[in-house]
């Protein structure tokens, strides 16, 4: 479907569908005339696909509505990831497609300094006293008491938005930073030195903390297996908050149990919600987030600005669209 057939201001309707996201309230407060209506659910999603021009989706979407929403001329994901969506598919029936990339990156980086500043500061560990009502006293052996960012070296894999951001935020602790990205010549992106991923194996071996914000591909799943985690550091913490598949689980259960890493901090597992049987659950020197770390009381209004600004774009026939996927 070419972006002349967008239709016109006031015939657009918007369908907005999620779980939890406050979308049409917010929406509603733009005063855009636009009409819209919101889902909570995946039937609720399928009986208005129908009718809608315009989707607003992430976690509720599944391909097969292409065949049943006749009227829709573009997606405008919620989430930054978009592994949901066929893109094939998309270009086969002419639907528009773009990512909510960028909404998320401080949010992001900022867990991920959240979850360092936690396992370092053992404040999980204080968190989980508090609830037995236990004053510990301090820790004698050094290699286990609270430490400090200062000094330590941390490895980014992925040095796309929220990556750079983190490592801008690592220098204000006056952290030693290394990315890894899969194009060097991109620039530092806020690091003292970037590598190849072909360099990753010598780059683990240096890291004292190692932050995965690399998108999910064929390249990146099972990035972090047996063989990465072996070059880590007995005393290196893993934090992920790019995709649970970026890191192979049962590698990481193995290197947790056998205490070749120190610690992990994971917003992302590889089955979400995490299984209630889970071994992850069990391990003292795990912080466990529930896939939040995109999530603020500012990312309704980020993705909102995207999809006004991307509708815009259709109505005036513009070929590309911030984010662009399709």
């Amino acid at each position: 479907m070419s972006a002349a057939a967008f239709p016109d201001r006031q015939d657009v309707r918007v369908l907005f569908a999620h779980a939890a996201y406050q979308l049409a309230d917010r929406f509603a407060l733009r005063d855009t005339g636009i009409a819209h209506v919101e889902v909570r659910s995946a039937d609720a999603l399928e009986r208005h696909v129908r009718d809608c021009n315009v989707l607003v989706v992430s976690g509720l979407w599944r391909n097969e509505l292409l065949d049943v929403a006749a009227a829709l001329r573009f997606v405008q994901s919620i989430s930054a990831g978009v592994n949901q969506y066929s893109q094939d598919a998309f270009r086969v029936k002419g639907v528009r497609l773009a990512s909510a990339a960028g909404v998320n990156e401080r949010a992001v980086a900022e867990h991920a300094m959240a979850l360092m500043l936690g396992l370092t500061r053992h404040l999980h560990t204080g968190r989980d006293h508090q609830a037995r009502r236990h004053w510990r006293g301090m820790i004698s052996d050094i290699d286990q008491r609270e430490d400090e960012l200062a000094g330590k070296t941390l490895l980014i894999v992925g040095l796309g938005r929220i990556g750079s951001r983190l490592a801008r935020l690592a220098k204000a602790f006056e952290m030693r930073v290394i990315g890894v990205r899969q194009r060097p010549e991109a620039g530092l992106g806020g690091a003292d030195a970037v590598l190849g991923v072909d360099r990753l194996p010598d780059a683990l071996v240096q890291a004292d903390i190692v932050a995965l914000t690399c998108p999910l591909t064929p390249a990146t799943t099972g990035l972090i297996g047996r063989e990465a985690l072996a070059r880590m550091k007995p005393s290196a913490l893993l934090i992920n908050v790019a995709r649970g598949g970026v890191v192979d689980e049962g590698a990481l259960i193995a290197a947790l149990e056998a205490k070749q890493i120190a610690a992990a901090g994971l917003d992302v597992t590889a089955e979400e919600p995490l299984a209630v049987s889970s071994p992850l659950w069990g391990f003292e020197n795990v912080l466990i987030t529930p896939h939040t770390a995109g999530e603020t009381r500012k990312y309704e209004d980020g993705v909102i600005d995207l999809l006004l600004e991307n509708l815009a774009r259709l109505q005036r026939g513009d070929g590309e669209l911030v984010n662009q996927i399709v």
